[in-house]
Protein backbone atom coordinates (compact mmCIF):
# COMPACT_ATOMS: atom_id res chain seq x y z
CA UNK A 1 0.00 0.00 0.00
CA UNK A 2 1.35 3.41 -0.94
CA UNK A 3 1.55 5.85 1.95
CA UNK A 4 0.32 8.65 -0.31
CA UNK A 5 -3.28 9.08 -1.46
CA UNK A 6 -4.25 10.76 -4.72
CA UNK A 7 -7.51 12.60 -4.14
CA UNK A 8 -10.02 13.29 -6.93
CA UNK A 9 -12.77 15.88 -6.77
CA UNK A 10 -15.88 15.09 -8.83
CA UNK A 11 -16.70 18.71 -9.52
CA UNK A 12 -20.28 18.87 -10.75
CA UNK A 13 -21.84 15.78 -12.37
CA UNK A 14 -23.85 15.52 -15.55
CA UNK A 15 -27.44 16.66 -14.90
CA UNK A 16 -27.77 17.94 -11.31
CA UNK A 17 -29.83 21.12 -11.33
CA UNK A 18 -27.88 24.13 -10.02
CA UNK A 19 -31.19 25.71 -8.94
CA UNK A 20 -31.62 22.90 -6.41
CA UNK A 21 -28.06 21.93 -5.41
CA UNK A 22 -24.66 23.65 -4.90
CA UNK A 23 -23.10 22.49 -8.18
CA UNK A 24 -20.83 24.73 -10.27
CA UNK A 25 -21.86 25.44 -13.87
CA UNK A 26 -20.21 28.52 -15.34
CA UNK A 27 -16.54 28.69 -16.27
CA UNK A 28 -15.86 30.92 -13.27
CA UNK A 29 -17.83 28.68 -10.90
CA UNK A 30 -16.00 25.57 -12.13
CA UNK A 31 -12.61 27.23 -11.67
CA UNK A 32 -13.48 28.43 -8.15
CA UNK A 33 -14.93 25.03 -7.15
CA UNK A 34 -11.77 23.36 -8.43
CA UNK A 35 -9.56 25.79 -6.51
CA UNK A 36 -11.52 25.13 -3.30
CA UNK A 37 -10.99 21.39 -3.77
CA UNK A 38 -7.35 21.82 -4.83
CA UNK A 39 -6.57 23.93 -1.77
CA UNK A 40 -8.23 21.27 0.41
CA UNK A 41 -6.01 18.50 -1.01
CA UNK A 42 -7.43 17.28 -4.34
CA UNK A 43 -4.82 16.87 -7.08
CA UNK A 44 -7.26 15.53 -9.72
CA UNK A 45 -10.47 17.13 -11.04
CA UNK A 46 -13.09 14.87 -12.60
CA UNK A 47 -14.88 17.24 -14.97
CA UNK A 48 -18.29 17.15 -16.61
CA UNK A 49 -18.99 20.01 -18.99
CA UNK A 50 -22.17 22.06 -18.64
CA UNK A 51 -24.13 24.12 -21.13
CA UNK A 52 -23.16 27.78 -20.65
CA UNK A 53 -26.40 29.24 -22.04
CA UNK A 54 -28.25 31.07 -19.22
CA UNK A 55 -30.99 28.85 -17.81
CA UNK A 56 -29.59 25.68 -19.39
CA UNK A 57 -26.80 24.94 -16.92
CA UNK A 58 -28.50 21.71 -15.87
CA UNK A 59 -27.68 20.25 -19.30
CA UNK A 60 -24.36 18.89 -20.56
CA UNK A 61 -22.31 20.09 -23.52
CA UNK A 62 -19.55 18.59 -25.67
CA UNK A 63 -18.77 21.80 -27.55
CA UNK A 64 -14.94 21.60 -27.73
CA UNK A 65 -14.25 25.29 -27.17
CA UNK A 66 -16.56 25.48 -24.14
CA UNK A 67 -14.94 22.35 -22.71
CA UNK A 68 -11.53 23.85 -23.39
CA UNK A 69 -12.44 27.15 -21.76
CA UNK A 70 -13.59 25.35 -18.61
CA UNK A 71 -10.47 23.21 -18.38
CA UNK A 72 -8.13 26.11 -19.16
CA UNK A 73 -9.70 28.08 -16.30
CA UNK A 74 -9.33 25.11 -13.93
CA UNK A 75 -5.68 24.63 -14.89
CA UNK A 76 -5.00 28.34 -14.40
CA UNK A 77 -6.63 28.29 -10.95
CA UNK A 78 -4.90 25.07 -9.85
CA UNK A 79 -1.23 24.91 -10.92
CA UNK A 80 -0.23 21.36 -11.83
CA UNK A 81 -3.74 19.94 -11.46
CA UNK A 82 -4.59 16.67 -13.24
CA UNK A 83 -7.71 16.68 -15.43
CA UNK A 84 -9.91 13.58 -15.46
CA UNK A 85 -12.55 14.05 -18.16
CA UNK A 86 -15.96 12.40 -18.26
CA UNK A 87 -16.82 10.68 -21.55
CA UNK A 88 -20.17 9.03 -20.83
CA UNK A 89 -22.76 9.08 -23.61
CA UNK A 90 -25.77 6.91 -24.41
CA UNK A 91 -25.76 5.40 -27.89
CA UNK A 92 -23.03 4.61 -30.42
CA UNK A 93 -22.07 8.18 -31.39
CA UNK A 94 -19.00 9.14 -29.35
CA UNK A 95 -17.91 12.05 -31.53
CA UNK A 96 -18.88 14.61 -28.86
CA UNK A 97 -16.58 13.37 -26.10
CA UNK A 98 -13.83 12.43 -28.57
CA UNK A 99 -13.73 15.94 -30.06
CA UNK A 100 -13.78 17.45 -26.56
CA UNK A 101 -10.95 15.13 -25.53
CA UNK A 102 -8.83 16.32 -28.45
CA UNK A 103 -9.29 19.92 -27.31
CA UNK A 104 -8.84 19.33 -23.59
CA UNK A 105 -6.10 16.66 -23.73
CA UNK A 106 -6.87 15.27 -20.25
CA UNK A 107 -4.33 13.20 -18.35
CA UNK A 108 -7.11 10.76 -17.36
CA UNK A 109 -10.39 9.95 -19.12
CA UNK A 110 -13.26 7.99 -17.63
CA UNK A 111 -13.92 4.83 -19.64
CA UNK A 112 -17.27 3.24 -18.80
CA UNK A 113 -16.33 -0.42 -18.88
CA UNK A 114 -19.70 -2.16 -19.27
CA UNK A 115 -23.43 -1.66 -19.68
CA UNK A 116 -25.93 -1.08 -16.88
CA UNK A 117 -29.71 -0.83 -16.59
CA UNK A 118 -29.73 2.56 -14.88
CA UNK A 119 -32.78 2.47 -12.60
CA UNK A 120 -34.29 4.17 -9.58
CA UNK A 121 -37.75 3.87 -8.00
CA UNK A 122 -39.35 6.55 -5.84
CA UNK A 123 -41.08 5.86 -2.52
CA UNK A 124 -44.47 5.85 -4.31
CA UNK A 125 -43.32 3.01 -6.60
CA UNK A 126 -42.90 5.16 -9.69
CA UNK A 127 -39.71 5.27 -11.72
CA UNK A 128 -37.55 8.27 -10.86
CA UNK A 129 -36.80 8.48 -14.59
CA UNK A 130 -37.73 6.21 -17.52
CA UNK A 131 -35.68 2.99 -17.24
CA UNK A 132 -32.50 3.58 -19.21
CA UNK A 133 -29.78 1.33 -20.58
CA UNK A 134 -26.37 2.93 -20.22
CA UNK A 135 -24.90 1.04 -23.14
CA UNK A 136 -21.17 0.38 -23.23
CA UNK A 137 -20.50 -2.58 -25.54
CA UNK A 138 -16.91 -3.61 -26.20
CA UNK A 139 -16.99 -2.05 -29.68
CA UNK A 140 -17.76 1.34 -28.11
CA UNK A 141 -15.12 0.87 -25.40
CA UNK A 142 -12.51 0.06 -28.06
CA UNK A 143 -13.25 3.32 -29.89
CA UNK A 144 -12.90 5.28 -26.67
CA UNK A 145 -9.60 3.55 -25.85
CA UNK A 146 -8.24 4.42 -29.29
CA UNK A 147 -9.14 8.08 -28.77
CA UNK A 148 -7.64 8.11 -25.27
CA UNK A 149 -4.42 6.63 -26.58
CA UNK A 150 -4.28 9.28 -29.29
CA UNK A 151 -4.44 12.16 -26.78
CA UNK A 152 -2.27 10.47 -24.15
CA UNK A 153 -5.01 9.99 -21.53
CA UNK A 154 -5.02 7.08 -19.08
CA UNK A 155 -8.35 5.24 -19.11
CA UNK A 156 -10.03 5.06 -15.72
CA UNK A 157 -12.31 2.03 -16.02
CA UNK A 158 -15.69 2.77 -14.43
CA UNK A 159 -17.09 -0.47 -13.00
CA UNK A 160 -20.79 -0.50 -12.10
CA UNK A 161 -21.07 -4.18 -11.25
CA UNK A 162 -18.90 -7.15 -10.25
CA UNK A 163 -18.97 -8.64 -13.75
CA UNK A 164 -17.60 -5.38 -15.13
CA UNK A 165 -14.77 -5.47 -12.58
CA UNK A 166 -13.88 -8.95 -13.79
CA UNK A 167 -14.10 -7.81 -17.43
CA UNK A 168 -11.08 -5.54 -16.98
CA UNK A 169 -8.88 -8.62 -16.70
CA UNK A 170 -10.34 -9.82 -20.00
CA UNK A 171 -9.62 -6.45 -21.59
CA UNK A 172 -5.97 -6.88 -20.61
CA UNK A 173 -5.82 -10.44 -21.94
CA UNK A 174 -7.45 -9.35 -25.22
CA UNK A 175 -4.92 -6.56 -25.64
CA UNK A 176 -7.37 -3.66 -25.20
CA UNK A 177 -5.33 -2.10 -22.39
CA UNK A 178 -2.07 -2.57 -20.54
CA UNK A 179 -2.84 0.03 -17.86
CA UNK A 180 -5.88 -1.11 -15.85
CA UNK A 181 -7.07 1.45 -13.31
CA UNK A 182 -10.33 0.63 -11.53
CA UNK A 183 -13.10 2.93 -10.34
CA UNK A 184 -15.64 0.93 -8.32
CA UNK A 185 -18.95 2.80 -8.69
CA UNK A 186 -21.05 1.96 -5.62
CA UNK A 187 -24.43 3.31 -4.59
CA UNK A 188 -26.37 3.37 -7.86
CA UNK A 189 -29.69 1.68 -7.04
CA UNK A 190 -29.33 -0.90 -9.84
CA UNK A 191 -25.57 -1.34 -9.43
CA UNK A 192 -23.20 -2.25 -6.61
CA UNK A 193 -24.37 -1.18 -3.14
CA UNK A 194 -22.49 0.91 -0.58
CA UNK A 195 -20.93 -1.99 1.33
CA UNK A 196 -17.44 -2.18 2.83
CA UNK A 197 -17.54 -5.99 2.70
CA UNK A 198 -18.14 -5.90 -1.04
CA UNK A 199 -15.28 -3.42 -1.47
CA UNK A 200 -12.93 -5.89 0.20
CA UNK A 201 -13.97 -8.56 -2.31
CA UNK A 202 -13.66 -6.20 -5.27
CA UNK A 203 -10.07 -5.50 -4.28
CA UNK A 204 -9.39 -9.24 -4.57
CA UNK A 205 -11.01 -9.42 -8.02
CA UNK A 206 -8.84 -6.70 -9.55
CA UNK A 207 -5.49 -7.44 -11.13
CA UNK A 208 -2.60 -7.46 -8.62
CA UNK A 209 -0.66 -4.26 -8.29
CA UNK A 210 -3.26 -2.06 -9.99
CA UNK A 211 -4.65 1.24 -8.75
CA UNK A 212 -8.26 1.68 -7.67
CA UNK A 213 -10.67 4.15 -6.17
CA UNK A 214 -14.34 4.24 -5.22
CA UNK A 215 -17.11 6.46 -6.50
CA UNK A 216 -19.51 6.36 -3.56
CA UNK A 217 -22.96 7.73 -4.42
CA UNK A 218 -25.32 8.44 -1.55
CA UNK A 219 -25.69 10.41 1.65
CA UNK A 220 -23.72 10.21 4.90
CA UNK A 221 -23.54 6.41 4.54
CA UNK A 222 -20.78 6.80 1.94
CA UNK A 223 -18.14 7.86 4.46
CA UNK A 224 -17.34 4.47 6.05
CA UNK A 225 -16.75 3.24 2.49
CA UNK A 226 -14.27 6.04 1.82
CA UNK A 227 -12.51 5.20 5.08
CA UNK A 228 -12.24 1.53 4.14
CA UNK A 229 -10.93 2.44 0.69
CA UNK A 230 -8.17 4.45 2.35
CA UNK A 231 -7.33 1.53 4.63
CA UNK A 232 -7.21 -0.91 1.69
CA UNK A 233 -4.71 1.23 -0.22
CA UNK A 234 -7.10 2.87 -2.63
CA UNK A 235 -7.09 6.38 -3.98
CA UNK A 236 -9.98 8.60 -2.87
CA UNK A 237 -12.72 10.52 -4.66
CA UNK A 238 -15.70 12.64 -3.68
CA UNK A 239 -17.45 15.83 -4.74
CA UNK A 240 -20.92 17.19 -5.32
CA UNK A 241 -21.35 14.86 -8.29
CA UNK A 242 -21.42 11.96 -5.82
CA UNK A 243 -22.86 13.32 -2.57
CA UNK A 244 -24.09 16.51 -0.91
CA UNK A 245 -23.65 15.16 2.61
CA UNK A 246 -20.83 15.36 5.14
CA UNK A 247 -20.20 12.52 7.63
CA UNK A 248 -22.28 14.25 10.30
CA UNK A 249 -25.28 14.34 7.95
CA UNK A 250 -25.07 18.06 7.25
CA UNK A 251 -25.41 19.30 3.67
CA UNK A 252 -22.11 20.50 2.25
CA UNK A 253 -21.66 24.04 0.99
CA UNK A 254 -19.56 22.78 -1.94
CA UNK A 255 -16.63 20.60 -2.90
CA UNK A 256 -14.05 21.95 -0.46
CA UNK A 257 -15.58 20.48 2.72
CA UNK A 258 -16.02 17.08 1.05
CA UNK A 259 -12.34 16.97 0.10
CA UNK A 260 -11.38 18.01 3.63
CA UNK A 261 -13.24 14.93 4.89
CA UNK A 262 -11.38 12.69 2.42
CA UNK A 263 -8.10 14.06 3.76
CA UNK A 264 -9.25 13.02 7.25
CA UNK A 265 -9.99 9.50 5.92
CA UNK A 266 -6.49 9.29 4.48
CA UNK A 267 -4.84 10.42 7.70
CA UNK A 268 -7.01 8.13 9.80
CA UNK A 269 -5.54 5.29 7.72
CA UNK A 270 -1.99 6.52 8.38
CA UNK A 271 -1.55 7.99 4.91
CA UNK A 272 -0.75 11.44 3.58
CA UNK A 273 -2.17 13.34 0.63
CA UNK A 274 -0.30 13.21 -2.68
CA UNK A 275 0.76 16.34 -4.52
CA UNK A 276 -0.18 16.52 -8.21
CA UNK A 277 3.27 15.27 -9.22
CA UNK A 278 3.06 12.42 -6.70
CA UNK A 279 -0.40 11.56 -8.04
CA UNK A 280 1.06 11.41 -11.55
CA UNK A 281 3.61 8.89 -10.29
CA UNK A 282 0.95 6.81 -8.51
CA UNK A 283 -1.09 6.42 -11.71
CA UNK A 284 1.84 6.34 -14.14
CA UNK A 285 0.61 9.43 -15.99
CA UNK A 286 2.51 11.53 -18.49
CA UNK A 287 4.70 14.25 -16.96
CA UNK A 288 3.32 17.70 -16.31
CA UNK A 289 3.27 19.84 -19.47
Amino acid sequence: MTDKVAITCALTGVLTNPKQHPVPVTVQEMAQAAKDAFDAGASIMHVHFRNQTPGLGHLPTWEPEICGEIVDAIRDACPGVIINMSTGVVGPDISGPVNAMKRVKPEIAACNAGSLNYLKVRANGQWAWPPMLFDNPVSKIEKFLEAMKEVGAMPEFECFDVGIVRSIDLFVKAGLTDHPDYNFVMGVASGMPIDTRLLELLCEYRRPGTTFQVTAIGRAEVWPLHQRAAELGGQLRSGVEDTFYLPNGEVTTGNGPLIEELVKCARNAGREVATPDEARAIFGLRPRA
